[in-house]
């Protein structure tokens, strides 16, 4: 059985260590690993640590002990929250309101995406060091293919993805838990096991005995909707989906039945791939009072849309889908789509195509929430190529904002502002 020191890297035969005195033999850490797969497994699932509060900390180290809460106001939702308050029962998504009532002492942070951002693409560098095969899944996850990149590096995967964490709290001040198997589902779900700063193991051999009495909420992408139809067919662990046959599951669940037999059995073949294509860009807002006001609305909607317009040109891409989204005080969602006859970027486009999906809904607010978005992503060579004949104005407009663009490159965002932006 092969073992190293998650510390210090040190590989050792896990026969020198002695009764209950687990430590290194080079530096006398307690965190080694030891595993009978450990150098033969090379899928993995990064996840950083509560990523968002660890970059405020890091860049603010008053607040290393206090417990921390990235969010909107009092009306908006935890984005993340720190151990200290996860510990106190804050949870992502968790209206604020609640999680101040379970932690008022919390120090409260509107989120900082560009810094984040840029943490991001740092941790994406240290990644891309190691395999060209990394799948990002947001800002502070990725999945790694390490497969036949032994010889490359002079040691195995485990070892490298254990050096990469140490590289990520050395060098970027934010640490992240490993989850390694021997395909996505199971490296995503041993990430979970031992947060923080974990390092866990999903081998073959023990894949079944591990998955037998887990909930089926363990497997990524059930929700409270999927889980109640599950529970109401009588299916609340895996091991009850190891009693149908794939055909019933299939007649019961269509495709979702087809892959919870697969996952039930530790089977997953999807391949990390590094050209997972972005499907949407979306931006939303909560309000700190609940409105249906037409010029509140369109202050934000603005906003919004110029947002989503800056990640499509970053990124190169545009939409030919504008998506409008709006949560009522109930809570119930309402979500408006516009097809477009180009594809766009510009974000006078995008907010004059919501505003007018705005407008149709208006009517039935009150509204706590208000999103803004395109989808059918498309490189921008294709974009904004048709004129409007029904808006002759609109080449011109789109030519402004180019020019702005260049000129908030040079001198900062807020060289020029739009005056419903001050809404």
């Amino acid at each position: 059985m092969p073992a190293f020191c998650r510390d210090c890297l040190h590989v050792f035969d896990p026969a020198l260590l002695r009764g209950a005195q687990r430590r290194c033999p080079s530096c006398r850490s307690p965190r080694i690993k030891a595993h009978e797969e450990l150098f033969s497994l090379s899928i993995a699932h990064m996840d950083c640590d509560s990523f968002y509060a660890s970059v405020e900390k890091r860049d603010n180290p008053e607040l290393a002990d206090k417990p921390v809460i990235i969010g909107g106001g009092h009306r908006g939702v935890v984005s993340t929250a720190c151990y200290v308050a996860r510990i106190r029962g804050v949870r992502s998504a968790m209206p604020m309101f609640q999680a101040l009532k379970l932690c008022p002492d919390a120090v409260v942070i509107k989120p900082r995406m560009e810094v984040y951002a840029e943490t991001s693409r740092a941790i994406r560098a240290l990644m891309d060091e190691l395999t060209p095969e990394v799948e990002p899944l947001s800002l502070d996850e990725a999945f790694m293919d390490l497969t036949g990149t032994e010889r490359l590096h002079g040691a195995p995967p485990a070892v490298m993805l254990a050096r990469l964490v140490k590289r990520m709290k050395a060098e970027l001040g934010v640490t992240g838990s490993i989850g390694l198997s021997h395909n996505k589902f199971l490296a995503k779900v041993a990430s979970d096991l031992d947060k923080p700063r974990g390092f866990s193991v999903i081998g073959k051999a023990e894949t079944a005995a591990f998955l037998h009495d887990k909930p089926v909420s363990l497997i990524w992408g059930i929700g409270p909707a999927t889980q109640a139809s599950l529970e109401k067919a009588g299916i609340r662990a895996i091991s009850d989906l190891l009693r149908w046959e794939r055909r019933d599951l299939n007649d019961r669940f269509g495709s979702m039945g087809d892959r919870l037999w697969h996952l039930a059995r530790g089977e997953d073949r999807r391949r990390v791939s590094a050209r997972t294509p972005v499907k949407s860009i979306s931006k939303e807002t909560t309000f700190f009072e609940d409105t249906m006001h037409i010029d509140v609305l369109d202050g934000h909607l603005w906003r919004l849309a110029e947002q989503v317009s800056d990640r499509a040109k970053a990124k190169g891409l545009a939409g030919r889908v504008v998506v409008l989204k709006l949560k009522r005080a109930n809570h119930a969602t309402l979500t408006r789509r516009q097809s477009l006859h180009s594809p766009t970027q510009i974000a006078d486009v995008i907010y004059r195509t919501a505003k007018a999906l705005l407008d149709q809904a208006v009517t039935q607010g009150p509204f706590r929430l208000l999103g803004c978005g395109i989808s059918e992503l498309l490189p921008a060579a294709e974009a904004d190529r048709t004129g409007d004949l029904l808006d002759p104005d609109a080449g011109k407009r789109a030519s402004a904002e180019r020019a702005t663009d260049a000129i908030r490159r040079r001198f900062g965002k807020d060289a020029i502002l739009k005056g419903r932006a001050l809404r």
